[in-house]
């Protein structure tokens, strides 16, 4: 690496390390406390009693008493009991044992006194970062400083969606629009964070967002055609009922199709964009149409990887749903005619649609820029 692209490596990671901590700064507006006399804190379970806990086959209900100690916040030293409250759902039940560390929510009277403990959940966040930590110094080990902007790089995409998207949705934006506006300013963002500023990056962006307008397009006319609703979105109905029942729910639908071939269509159209531009550096008098077939053949190599990506990350899952289906005999025909596998089928085909398209209009563009005699 020279001086200059290291330079240019330690500007970039300054400058998105400062867009970062301006999100992270930015208000959603949905920060109010639901709970206005509660507090969550990190707890030890000191002893438990699952006297009250009914056992029917898999399933518990009832609930479990626990004595807490509480580990952080202003209540930090309490010991109280507390109670596990089960539903009878696997999904969402957990039985404590004593040692267990868990995230409690302590409620208080008017004089801020704590009357009663909710058991929520365990307390993952120091695993969480753990693991997190550990494949960021993976990464960072075996990339570099180009380590530290991918870091950076999902960061800003994780933040721009928590923080910019979510809260314009919830607010009355259109949410086709605000997942398209997202996925134009990640494009902006990620690619000369992983390329730098160059025509590289410059064709790869250019290319992305012709494959992301045809996703775009496609992803509508076939959520519309297939007659889709946004419901088939896992806790998009329960959104509603918190309130924000003007909330466009198939739109949501076909823009979450969009955002999530997205990551898939940038990697494509930066793979193709870079061989084109190796091709050209270390035999400059290769000519259009060579560099042209050149750049088709690496997008058809990464083409099927891709697809078979997204089919898989999709199925992953809905696995389970598959697995209800046959368990039960249900008719192949019913399988895919009912709603859910149709939205995957959106979802599957219309990635697949930008993914394809993706490699022609960066092997194009990039043939109009890196053909010019001056490169930068």
């Amino acid at each position: 690496m020279t001086k200059t692209d290291r330079k240019k490596d330690i500007s970039f990671i300054i400058a998105f390390l400062i867009a970062s901590i301006i999100l992270i700064a930015v208000p959603t507006g949905f920060e109010r406390a639901i709970y206005v006399n509660a507090a969550g804190a990190k707890a030890e379970v000191v002893e438990t009693d699952d006297s009250t806990i009914i056992q029917t086959g898999l399933f518990r209900t009832g609930d479990q008493r626990c004595r807490v100690r509480i580990l952080s916040g202003e209540h930090k030293g309490l010991e109280m009991d507390a109670v596990n409250l089960l539903a009878g759902s696997l999904k969402d039940d957990k039985v404590f044992r004593t040692g267990d560390i868990a995230w409690v929510l302590v409620e208080r009277d008017a004089d801020d006194n704590p009357i009663f403990i909710n058991m929520i959940d365990y307390y993952r966040l120091d695993k969480e970062l753990m693991l997190a930590a550990v494949f960021v110094i993976a990464l960072i080990a075996f990339s570099g400083l180009r380590g530290i902007r991918m870091v950076l790089s999902f960061a800003f995409a994780f933040l721009s969606i928590w923080k910019l998207l979510i809260p314009s949705v919830l607010k009355g934006g259109n949410p086709l629009l605000m997942c398209a506006v997202t996925l134009v300013l990640l494009t902006l963002v990620t690619l000369p964070m992983v390329s730098g500023i160059n025509k590289r990056s410059l064709a790869a962006i250019l290319g992305s967002f012709s494959a992301i307008t045809i996703t775009l397009l496609i992803s509508v006319f076939m959520t519309w055609f297939l007659r889709i609703h946004g419901s088939v979105l896992e806790m998009s109905e329960s959104l509603l009922y918190s309130g924000f029942m003007d909330l466009d729910l198939t739109s949501l639908f076909s823009g979450v199709v969009c955002l999530g071939a997205g990551g898939a269509i940038m990697d494509l159209s930066i793979d193709v964009s870079a061989a084109m531009w190796e091709v050209k550096e270390h035999a400059p008098d290769t000519g259009k149409r060579e560099l042209f077939k050149s750049a088709m053949e690496v997008g058809k190599a990464g083409v099927g990887t891709q697809i078979t990506t997204l089919l898989l990350a999709y199925m992953g899952s809905y696995l389970t749903l598959m697995m209800v289906y046959m368990a039960q005999a249900t008719p192949t025909l019913n399988i895919f005619t009912s709603k859910s596998i149709a939205g995957e089928i959106v979802q599957t085909l219309a990635g697949a649609f930008g993914i394809v398209l993706v490699t022609p209009f960066t092997a194009l563009i990039g043939v109009f820029l890196f053909s010019e005699k001056k490169r930068t």
